[in-house]
């Protein structure tokens, strides 16, 4: 079994772990939690041997294997099918073993390694690599392409791929859920549970943790401190506990205030002095009770909207995307205050372009979307923490957008969101994407909403978060649509749920459990050999040439993006030189500077607005291509 004995763990001047105890056993599947920063990272790499602690040992036995996800993107021209074997370490050393006693007509050793090669799996090797790639979205027809093709959240994919079929004792996954879509966990959710090892899981996805985990590892006042059960076993338990702590702390806090009323008033008394002298040394030799509290720094509420119109936004018959054929058409879908509506479906399907068309930052091809006037839209996706201003801090992005308000009303708001003291001056460039997620849901919170777009919201965020972002949801009062692969979030906050797929919008009438059920039963169905999944060689360059062909028009307007935006770069740089120069800022030179700067101004105006179709146009193509 793995042991942690009295651990001292120290990450540069802070200490992570002291006196840290853990026992993993074979085939135990444990859940990892604490706030971000906690050491839980620390501790695996730990474990892998890339850290040393400062004191105490970890013992791990011998013929243990450890598989993980590598840190870096795998990039490179190696096929997708073949790079996912390649974490089959043994299958390939057999294999090369195979061809060297092959060039050297060692017949007996030959039939003793073909004899090892069918014992340890080698001839469903593909169909195994098969499945785990379908598990997580990949088409069956791309299984030949190169990796380096694959955008980076899908290269995230293959390289989880990878460590799934590697030969393992001990798996270890930080965080694997974040670059997938809800299909794809529910896959992984299953293979997990199936999985023979001993698994150490890093995740802020409650019910991915409660499907997998039979323990709790929760990483709290440096230490380690094991619960049995699932994590909603472990919420139990600790809020029992807490709730005692808060009972014991509250008595003693009683004890305390009588004994110091009874030394204050009888202290000076020659009677009563020597029995002052003994209270006050038993006060002295007290244990103090720390009074109980959640790690849970966040405290925000969506404020009321100015205005609620009737109603919010309506899809007449749209349809959008670039070429043909359209990814979403025919989408019809009236938004009104108080609606609360998850969207579903596998990756690439359009959910996302669904948001987009929502957002009105994909223009329709089809049909009409119809806003009120007053409509005022919350949107979040991923690439908008990339629009945040690195050099800028969290306080300065709230007075871009609040210049009437006051620094300390300012301060208070950002507190609701865990930026506090300095942190709320410092730069977003050294910001983790936690971090970076929490300020972009800051800013779309304080502009008051009343049409919330969400997607995949939860990335980075961790489980406090998460779940005062589900609070705030509840108690929203326009309305939502949202994107999330956490089903618990999708659980509380969902009245409705729209199941988008083959290019159409329709209502799913069953409840999440029922999705993962046919999702599952679909997966199940699929072909389990990749003989039968993947097709011809000739029908597989027809396809190539018919998704050129298609995908040449969105290509051709992504060029000319790319271009424009080039073009304001260069101009940008060029003001920017021109703002270095002192002169500018002479008196005689006012009207020039008021001009450079309304130009600045306009100019990152269409910067953004260059920027978001790009995104757009990116992740349109992403999903046409993967598909």
């Amino acid at each position: 079994m793995l042991q942690l004995r009295q651990i001292k763990l120290r990450r540069g001047a802070k200490v992570l772990l002291q006196g840290a105890e853990l026992q993993v056993y074979p085939g135990q599947k444990v859940g990892l939690v604490g706030p971000n920063g906690s050491g839980k990272s620390s501790l695996f790499a730990l474990i892998r041997g890339e850290l040393m602690p400062e004191s105490g040992e970890v013992r791990l036995p011998k013929e243990w294997r450890i598989a993980h996800v590598a840190q870096q993107t795998p990039g490179g021209p190696r096929p997708t099918l073949e790079f996912v074997l390649d974490g089959d370490e043994e299958l390939r050393q057999v294999q090369r073993a195979i061809q060297r006693a092959e060039q050297q007509n060692d017949g007996i050793h030959l039939g003793e390694l073909h004899a090892r090669f069918e014992a340890i799996g080698g001839y469903s090797a593909q169909s195994r690599a098969a499945r785990i790639l379908q598990g997580l979205g990949f088409a069956p027809d791309r299984f030949q392409d190169p990796v380096e093709r694959w955008s980076g959240g899908w290269r995230m994919r293959l390289a989880l791929a990878r460590t799934l079929i590697a030969r393992s004792d001990l798996l270890l996954l930080d965080e694997p859920t974040n670059h997938l879509d809800l299909d794809a966990v529910l896959w992984l959710e299953a293979w997990l549970r199936q999985y023979p090892g001993a698994l150490l899981l890093i995740s802020h996805d409650r019910e991915f943790l409660d499907a997998v985990v039979q323990q709790i590892v929760q990483i709290q006042g440096q230490r380690l401190h094991g619960y049995g059960g699932n994590y909603s076993a472990f919420e139990a338990v600790r809020a029992e506990r807490l709730a005692q702590q808060q009972s014991a702390y509250r008595r003693q806090q009683q004890e305390i205030a009588r004994i110091q009323g009874f030394v204050a008033r009888f202290r000076a008394k020659a009677t009563k002095a020597k029995q002052a002298q003994s209270r006050l040394r038993a006060l002295e030799r007290m244990k103090r009770i720390v009074p109980a509290h959640v790690d849970a720094p966040f405290r925000f509420a969506f404020p009321a909207p100015k205005r609620l119109p009737y109603p919010l936004l309506t899809l007449e018959q749209a349809g959008a995307g670039y070429g043909d054929p359209l990814v979403l058409e025919n989408v019809s879908l009236s938004l009104a205050p108080g609606d609360r509506i998850g969207l579903l479906g596998p990756n690439g399907a359009g959910k996302s372009t669904l948001i987009r068309m929502l957002a009105g930052t994909l223009p329709l091809r089809s049909g009409r979307r119809i806003s009120a006037r007053d409509l005022q839209i919350g949107y979040f996706a991923q690439h908008q923490l990339d629009q945040l201003h690195p050099e800028e801090s969290p306080l300065q992005h709230l007075q871009r957008l609040a210049p009437e308000a006051t620094e300390q009303e300012l301060r208070n708001f950002l507190g609701g969101f865990a930026f506090t003291g300095d942190r709320v001056l410092e730069p977003v460039t050294h910001f983790s994407g936690g971090e970076r997620a929490r300020l972009a849901l800051a800013l779309l919170v304080w502009q008051r909403p009343n049409l919330l777009l969400l997607d995949e919201p939860t990335n980075h965020l961790d489980l406090d978060m998460r779940q005062a972002l589900s609070e705030a949801l509840q108690s929203l009062d326009g309305a939502l649509v949202i994107v999330s692969h956490d089903r618990h979030l999708l659980r509380v906050t969902a009245d409705r749920l729209l199941l988008v797929e083959q290019g159409r919008v329709v209502p799913f009438s069953g409840d999440l459990d029922a999705y993962a059920n046919e999702r599952w039963n679909n997966a199940q169905a699929r072909p389990r050999t990749v003989a039968a999944a993947v097709p011809s060689r000739r029908e597989q360059r027809r396809r190539e040439a018919e998704a050129r062909r298609r995908l040449r028009p969105l290509k051709q307007r992504l060029q000319t993006l790319e271009k424009d935006l080039a073009s304001l770069a260069q101009r940008k740089q060029q003001l920017e030189a021109q703002f270095a120069a002192p002169a500018l800022y002479e008196p005689e030179n006012k009207a020039q500077l008021r001009a450079l700067l309304e130009e600045k101004r306009q100019l990152e105006g269409a910067l953004a607005r260059l920027e978001a179709d790009w995104l757009a146009a990116s992740e349109v193509l992403e999903a046409q291509e993967h598909g």
